[in-house]
């Protein structure tokens, strides 16, 4: 067993799932399926209960469960003692972030850590804003900038770097879906809206349709990540309530092909800022980077 062993197990042992924990971890079910055999296999005891529906651990995956814990803390406090001799700090920092976030609030942040500490080597990997409290939660990365959940879990810190406004967008190009969206008086239950799959901007999305008493959206498509969700509006397939940072950071092409709504009554911007877990804000990279943020911390 090495430590990416150790860490795909804790994981799996956090989500109960193998297609959780495979996609969190970026490896297939098969491959993570294979690594828990191959551990099993090297124990000769049985490390989960399968069936179709639930894992769980056995007496000897429990065992696992807390030498991986343990051997995992000793490596980072053996890291954290090696940093600290050293005259610059180094190691890898792996960052989770949206497309649209690695272009409009990350370089301004990333800019000054490189600059303080140009030997940390930085692992960015872009996809949904709505997953990375949970990147961060299961260990599959050590910062994620997110919108502020309703809800964010006990285990981990919030930093806060700016808001994010929200716009009403629909195709320019004509279409029936923009005939029906810039009607003097719209009836939003005939039009087809996109939506995101979870995250804040699908709360308040909710939000303004209670307000405007829409009570059978039409949901043309619900979308993993902002960005598709603007190109899809592009393409006239219906509307979407999507960050204004999301739209002002569109190709040109696409943002050709949006019209914003106007004299829309729309609901309060969400927070965004930047999550880690708490019990991690004292190891060096982490701290280091947390330190460079203009936040507040919730």
């Amino acid at each position: 067993m090495d430590l990416r062993d150790l860490k795909l197990f804790l994981h799996l042992t956090e989500s109960c799932h193998f297609g959780h924990t495979a996609k969190a971890m970026h490896v297939s079910p098969s491959t993570l399926s294979r690594q828990i055999q191959r551990i099993e296999e090297q124990l000769g005891h049985s490390l989960f209960l399968r069936d179709n529906r639930t894992v769980k651990l056995t007496f000897a995956g429990e065992q696992l469960k807390q030498f991986a814990q343990q051997t995992l803390l000793q490596y980072q406090q053996l890291l954290h003692s090696l940093n600290h001799q050293s005259p610059s700090l180094t190691g890898e920092l792996r960052l989770f972030c949206s497309v649209t976030a690695a272009y409009s609030h990350l370089p301004q942040v990333l800019d000054k850590f490189r600059a303080e500490h140009p030997l940390v080597e930085i692992k960015l990997t872009t996809g949904d804003a709505a997953d990375a409290v949970d990147r961060v939660q299961f260990d599959a990365a050590d910062l994620g900038i997110a919108g502020k959940p309703e809800k964010l879990p006990d285990n981990v810190s919030f930093a806060k770097i700016g808001e994010i406004p929200l716009v009403l967008i629909a195709p320019s190009l004509p279409c029936a879906v923009r005939t029906l969206s810039t009607q003097e008086h719209p009836n939003w239950n005939n039009i087809p809206f996109i939506l995101p799959e979870h995250g804040p901007s699908r709360k308040r999305i909710e939000l303004w349709f209670r307000r405007h008493k829409i009570n059978h959206p039409q949901i043309y498509a619900t979308v993993s990540g902002h960005e598709a969700i603007v190109s899809m509006v592009a393409l006239g397939c219906g509307i979407a309530l999507i960050p204004a940072v999301v739209v002002e950071n569109s190709p040109e092409p696409v943002r050709n092909r949006i019209l914003l709504l106007e004299n829309i009554s729309l609901v309060e911007p969400f927070e965004l800022g930047v999550c880690a877990l708490g019990k991690r804000l004292h190891e060096p990279l982490i701290k280091a980077f947390w330190g460079l943020l203009p936040h507040e911390i919730t």
